[in-house]
């Protein structure tokens, strides 16, 4: 049978792509930021189909490509999981307080001058201290969007504040799951490889917040004092607030802190929010409860569908019901299903060789350390834009690579760090990529959005190709793989 299977060729593994590409530019054009809502999901399945049909005209059978969309879709399971706990998170902390005293105190303490640079070193430090992004995003990236809707501050260049932050902190943390991929599957040490990012990732940093300082700066006069003070009455009318209503994001940092899985530390983050919901907040409940069911019974509903269905508040203020009014698992189905679609496609492309196809064209005729650094990193763009998961885009041009790295006397640090500039850091840029997909979920900013203040995200993987063609911080191997091995065999 395998005998009968074709090796495709570079027009079969780039008819799927480039139709992809004009389907999503589609979806973009008629649909607008709807388009993330079914039309990309859309496009992503007709890709599938036609990558499929491909797969079948070279010898594939469809229950080998049945099997590998399944193996596709169960690695994303887990996100899946992460994504309903959240959803639930947001909507219970929302219900007990918590994100709405955080949206307080940073009212309170935060200059709007300084916000979007703020913002971005927040979250770096929370990132880096828990090395998760997206817990990081989740938490104090959805109370720092809050503040800045009651500065006036702009929702595009604060979620990209909180992606460049979040994303900075996960890179140089220890405790990041794609900072421990990058250097397991280069073959490096995790800390040496967290020292030899810091020559791409600080100085993308602070040039990043630099940016974030003149556009603070440029926008210090669009937030009156009127407006806070109102926003802050509304927040305490609405709630009995207090730094005890933070006790369950304390919590879940410990948790993090602890290793302690995403999803449970998650979930216990969800259900004390509830708890405290009900400890902190019966009047919230009451008005939110049915006047026929008692106190006990209405308290146990409006968390369960907190839990499910998210809250929704009426306040004099439409802005801060649009804030406030979000959550609950259902919140995050439309994202599951953009990841289950993306996925499909992706593994698709894997399972019947069109992607390695692709890769192979892209590595043809690479001579000096910035052509295979540039042509790494160009790689894993690629590869979460037809995989659409940041753990492929590492692991795939990983294993394709590392033998090649090898060969041409390049230090397998360069590889882990290339995998983490091009791969890690691209993934919540492209909104069907599972990242891209979470953050609009959570942060309610479409990538397309946010990706022109990204900062770091864009810098990074520009720096890093600078730097390979001006031989910045390359490290070589003494002597070359293929000279240690000719000596061995000698």
């Amino acid at each position: 049978m395998s005998n009968s299977i074709k090796s495709p060729t570079l027009s079969d593994a780039l008819i799927p792509i480039f139709a992809l590409i004009v389907m999503m530019s589609g979806s973009v054009y008629l649909f607008g930021d709807g388009s993330s809502y079914g039309p990309n999901q859309i496009a992503l399945l007709l890709g599938m189909g036609l990558a499929a049909i491909i797969g079948m005209k070279n010898g594939h059978s469809w229950k080998s490509i049945e099997k590998g969309i399944i193996s596709g879709i169960s690695m994303a399971l887990g996100a899946c999981l992460i994504l309903l706990a959240v959803g639930s998170l947001i909507g219970t902390w929302m219900l007990a307080g918590t994100v709405p005293t955080l949206i307080y105190y940073g009212l309170e303490l935060l200059n709007p001058s300084l916000f979007y640079s703020a913002t971005c070193l927040i979250c770096a430090v929370v990132a880096m201290s828990i090395g998760s992004s997206w817990t990081t995003a989740a938490t104090v990236g959805v109370a720092l969007m809050g503040v800045a809707s009651g500065m006036d501050m702009s929702a595009a260049i604060t979620a990209g504040a909180v992606v460049s932050g979040s994303y900075f902190g996960d890179k140089i943390s220890p405790l990041s799951e794609t900072t421990n991929l990058a250097p397991a599957v280069a073959g490096t040490d995790l800390f040496e490889h967290i020292r030899y990012m810091m020559w791409t990732t600080v100085p993308s940093f602070i040039i990043a917040l630099i940016l974030f300082m003149v556009l603070g700066f440029s926008e210090s006069g669009s937030a009156t004092a009127a407006r806070i003070e109102q926003m802050q009455s509304l927040l305490d009318n609405s709630f009995s607030l207090g730094w005890h209503l933070l006790i369950p994001l304390l919590v879940l940092l410990t948790l993090a802190i602890k290793k302690m899985p995403a999803f449970p530390a998650v979930s216990i983050g969800a259900i004390l929010g509830g708890i405290w919901a009900i400890l902190f907040q019966p009047e919230v409940i009451t008005s939110m409860s049915n006047t026929d069911d008692s106190a006990a019974v209405a308290s146990i509903k409006v968390v369960w569908t907190a839990l499910f269905d998210g809250v929704n508040f009426a306040t004099s203020d439409d802005n801060l019901n649009d804030l406030l009014s979000r959550g609950g698992m259902s919140s995050m189905l439309n994202t599951i299903w953009l990841i289950i679609c993306a996925m499909s496609f992706g593994a698709v492309l894997e399972k019947v060789g069109l992607l390695k196809r692709v890769v192979s064209a892209i590595l043809k005729g690479a001579k000096s350390a910035g052509d295979m650094i540039s042509r790494t990193i160009l790689t894993c763009i690629g590869t979460n834009l037809v995989t659409a998961d940041q753990y492929m885009a590492i692991v795939m041009p990983g294993r394709m690579y590392k033998e090649e790295f090898s060969k041409r006397g390049l230090h397998q640090l360069n590889l882990s760090r290339s995998l983490e500039d091009g791969g890690t850091l691209t993934s919540p840029l492209i909104p069907w990529n599972t990242c891209g997909a979470y953050m609009h979920g959570v942060l309610m900013v479409h990538p397309f959005e946010y990706i022109f203040y990204a900062f770091f995200n864009v810098i990074n993987p520009i720096l890093a190709v600078i730097y390979a063609y001006l031989g910045v911080k390359i490290l070589k191997l003494d002597p070359p793989f293929t000279e240690r091995e000719n000596e061995g065999n000698a």
